[in-house]
């Protein structure tokens, strides 16, 4: 360790960067240990649940916190908007020289419920290994990506000692499988303590096993609910049914329309973004998806630009009668629940106003439709030329031996755009140790051990370059 306060020359740097790897490769059954302990906590922050399992999470995480040498480490909540408070997330820091940046770390420690056990092969809650993968809820969403932060860190601070003159943040929240519901006052009550000029959000995934990824882009979202109402009260079907239709009947109707023949979404106005560079096979995807070789898949354009840079749309759920309820009845009303996804560059709020035109415009005559508006998620595209996404796509690559890619995401991180509004001028990096394989949220959860080891590696290696990069340059936010 070397105890001087100059940072060493780049003739120095090979060496730092091999010592590094070095030790979270001899540390690593460590790690695992300290992953599988968290696994072992069911955090799961849903009123349904036992929540002091999430406060005793938040206590294991801090503790490793303070083991891996962040000098602050302070357990907090903030309000939700209806006044309750909020889970516990932990907030630990090390302290910028003059003129160097701060780099703050994301991940969460509270995890998706298990649903139901019968579908899991191994025990939820216990970090089982097969092969080279670890089972187990929240293994890789998002425990994993929690213990790639306090691991580089952990690291990055004994090699580099006085030479550490980056400053660095830790930030794990403790209900982001909940929606993050106090996220926003949290950012506003503690502003100050999270401030950094480069954010890195651990809960995305790589490419595939072996090729890691930065998340360059995201989908945003917004869901809402329809109700449809066709008469003033039920009616016997057989009295009155062919002239008219049931309630239900023109709500799938209705539903149809959101999708052209093809299967895209037919919502006029709603941004499509340019095509990906990257592609996804056909085969590795149905793999991925479990869909069957003769299954037709919807829409049009490249796989990548379906599942990234082009609006997606589901019925989440929808209010009928159940089948063992049944009777001859035509139902007056029925409700349903649908998600939109949005393509980077769209307006949340737009989209929800052309969501609910078209279906106005597409209900049939003297058929009453309401659209409640529901939540709303802003896409996000990173600058992938920035000085801080630059110095980790480096990291990667000197970590896995491979070239990283540029990926987006189908899916939506809604507190992102709470980050980018709270810290515009932060670089957001997301990078994550999921793969196709992982199953995040669903039953038999996995993380693949050898990306792991490597996320670490690249972490701490980025840290580094972040280090080197010194002040004045473009990661100190000048």
């Amino acid at each position: 360790m070397s105890t001087d306060a100059t940072p060493h020359t780049p003739a120095d740097r090979p060496q730092e960067h091999a010592a590094l790897m070095r030790a979270v490769e001899e540390d690593f059954p460590r790690i695992l240990e300290q992953l599988t302990e968290l696994v072992a906590i069911p955090s799961i922050a849903w009123e349904s649940h036992d929540l002091s399992q999430v406060s005793r999470s938040a206590e294991a995480v801090a503790e490793l916190a303070r083991q891996a040498g962040l000098e602050q480490v302070e357990i907090l909540t903030a309000a939700r908007p209806d006044g309750s408070q909020g889970m516990p997330a932990v907030v630990a820091s090390r302290p910028a020289a003059p003129g160097y940046p701060t780099v703050m770390l994301y991940a969460h420690h509270d995890v998706q419920p298990v649903s139901d056990p019968q579908q899991w092969n191994t025990e939820p809650f216990v970090a089982t290994p097969v092969g080279d993968r670890l089972y187990g809820r929240g293994a890789a969403d998002d425990k994993a990506g929690v213990m790639v932060h306090l691991a580089s860190v952990r690291h990055l601070i004994d090699t580099l000692g006085d030479d550490l003159r980056l400053g660095i943040t830790l930030f794990i929240e403790g209900e982001e499988e909940a929606g993050s519901p106090s996220f926003e006052n949290f950012l506003a009550q503690y502003r100050d303590k999270l401030a950094a000029q480069t954010i890195v959000v651990a809960d995305s995934a790589n490419w595939r096993a072996g090729v890691p990824a930065l998340t360059s882009s995201l989908r945003g979202v917004v869901s809402g609910t329809v109700t449809v109402r066709t008469m003033d009260h039920a009616l016997h079907s057989g009295m009155f049914g062919g002239p008219l239709l049931d309630a239900t009947t023109v709500m799938v109707r209705l539903l149809a329309t959101l999708h052209d023949a093809d299967g895209a979404v037919a919502v006029e106005g709603l941004v499509r973004a340019p095509e990906p560079e990257l592609d996804y096979d056909e085969a590795d995807f149905r793999a991925d998806a479990g869909v069957a070789e003769e299954a037709a898949l919807a829409g049009r354009g490249s796989l990548t630009s379906r599942l990234w840079a082009q609006p997606a749309l589901s019925v989440i759920g929808m209010d009928v009668t159940p089948v063992e309820h049944s009777s001859n009845t035509m139902v007056e009303t029925c409700r349903a629940r649908v998600s939109l996804r949005l393509a980077p560059g769209q307006d949340p709020a737009e989209a929800h106003r052309l969501l609910e035109r078209h279906l106005r415009e597409h209900a049939p005559a003297g058929v009453q439709v309401t659209y409640d508006a529901g939540e709303a998620g802003s896409p996000f595209e990173a600058d992938t030329s920035s000085a801080s996404a630059q110095a980790v796509l480096a990291a990667m690559g000197e970590a896995w031996g491979v070239q990283p890619v540029l990926t987006g995401m189908g899916g939506s991180i809604p507190f992102v755009a709470s980050l980018t509004e709270t810290f515009p001028q932060a670089a957001i990096l997301i990078t994550g140790i999921e793969d196709p394989d992982t199953r995040a949220h669903s039953a038999n959860e996995s993380l693949y051990v050898p990306d792991f080891r490597r996320a670490i590696e690249a972490q701490a290696l980025f840290l580094a370059r972040m280090n080197e990069n010194g002040s004045g340059s473009e990661a100190a936010g000048e």
